[in-house]
């Protein structure tokens, strides 16, 4: 099988940079979501089409990052 209607695009979630990547493969959407900085994997969903794929990865996505903690360094 091979990927096809790639999408790549940034946006910030939870007041996070990420980068939100989505292509079909085969009959069904995936949709990848990842820290723009160092490109670690935060969520990966898929669905019938891309934007079930993507709300279903956003959804995941926002809740891991809600729960990071930042801390400061004096």
């Amino acid at each position: 099988m091979r990927a096809e209607a790639y999408e790549r695009r940034r946006e910030e979630l939870a007041g996070w940079p990420v980068g939100i990547t989505s292509y079909r493969l085969g009959d069904r959407f995936v949709c990848q979501i990842d820290d723009a900085g160092s490109g670690a994997r935060l969520a990966q969903a898929e669905g019938a089409t891309r934007e079930d794929a993507e709300r279903d990865a956003v959804a995941s996505a926002e809740r891991r990052l809600a729960r990071t903690q930042v801390h400061d360094v004096d």
